[in-house]
């Protein structure tokens, strides 16, 4: 397997940021993530760890119902990350429409 450059690397993650943000509140599985990336799970999953340890995003190990899960995480954006993406979307969409 080919070497991922860190800018690719940190592109991926941002655009997995971007996925989590316009789900936002559901969080997602690593699975639908992969899909919707086109990317491998354990790829897709190392790279949610690092954004997890860099505190953007949170981990959710139980269901709905409060029954932790066995093998399965979801994930969604932390509270600050995503108030600052929605002004970071805010301003970008201003200066479109000027």
């Amino acid at each position: 397997m080919s070497k991922i450059s860190k800018e690719k690397r940190e592109k991926i993650m941002s655009n997995i940021v971007a996925v989590l943000y316009e789900h936002s509140p559901r969080a997602l599985f690593t699975s639908d993530i992969s899909k919707i990336q086109a990317r491998d799970e354990e790829f897709i999953k190392k790279l949610l760890l690092e954004l997890k340890d860099k505190k953007l995003i949170i981990e959710v190990k139980k269901n709905p119902k409060g029954i932790s899960y066995k093998r399965r995480s979801r994930w969604k954006l932390s509270d600050a990350t995503y108030v600052i993406y929605k002004n970071h979307q805010s301003a970008e969409n201003l200066v479109k429409s000027i």
